[in-house]
């Protein structure tokens, strides 16, 4: 039995990989602003825009996986974003990982071998209009990525990051809140339809896994084709 700390339970992406853990006999501790419905070990109210409301001072001492799901889906053209916008997207996508990492660092080390899994997006590599706030920010979570699994290889902590397209979550709600949005959403996908949290989620396990041992310092696209196909 492992302990897994997933920031981001209470919905969406978070909350299938939280379901997950569960099922396969793991603890689970969840942290976000809202308490998730899924049955988790604890829970700890976290905002990543108030980051010192957070006390992470009660999950045991090894934790041998951060999830960190929270997220923005922020798409303005260029000319109507406000340097606000840009500050909250790293506010809540990087500050709050970093963050999240640095106050569990002590607890990841004491794990036999332990796992980061981020989330960047398919814009950062594939230029879309409307995304530069939500690419700079995820951007960044890909020079995290990189460089924390260069510094943390010897501590056997693996960091990955899964880039995924648009998913069916919460947070995508109105991009795709009616059948008609999700069809043509799906259309642009080589492989014709949007993701699900499952369909994530089941990267999300494979890097936390034993089986995932040996990978570290990826950004995987997890995107029905959308990043490398025409």
């Amino acid at each position: 039995m492992k302990n897994y700390l997933i920031i981001g339970a209470s919905s969406g992406i978070g909350e299938a990989v939280a379901k997950q853990l569960k099922e396969e006999g793991n603890n689970v501790y969840s942290a976000s602003r809202n308490e998730p419905t899924v049955e988790t070990d604890g829970h700890i109210t976290f905002d990543a825009t108030d980051m010192e409301s957070a006390d992470f001072s009660t999950l045991p001492d090894t934790i041998d996986g951060i999830v960190y799901a929270a997220g923005t889906i922020n798409l303005k053209p260029f000319n109507r974003l406000k340097p606000a916008d840009y500050l909250k997207d790293l506010q809540i996508n990087v500050l709050g990982a970093v963050h999240v990492i640095q106050e569990n660092l002590k607890r990841l080390k004491s794990a036999d071998s332990a796992s980061i899994v981020l989330f960047s997006t398919v814009a950062v590599q594939t230029g879309m209009s409307f995304h530069s706030s939500v690419s700079v920010a995820k951007g960044a979570i890909e020079g995290l990525t990189r460089s924390l699994a260069a510094e943390l290889a010897a501590s056997n902590i693996r960091v990955n990051a899964i880039a995924p397209s648009l998913t069916d979550t919460p947070l995508a709600g109105s991009l795709l809140s009616n059948e008609e949005k999700k069809e043509s959403a799906g259309k642009r996908h080589p492989l014709g339809r949007v993701g699900t949290p499952a369909d994530i989620a089941a990267m999300v396990m494979l890097l936390l896994s034993k089986n995932g041992s040996w990978i570290t310092g990826q950004v995987i696209g997890i995107d029905g084709g959308m990043g490398s196909l025409k």
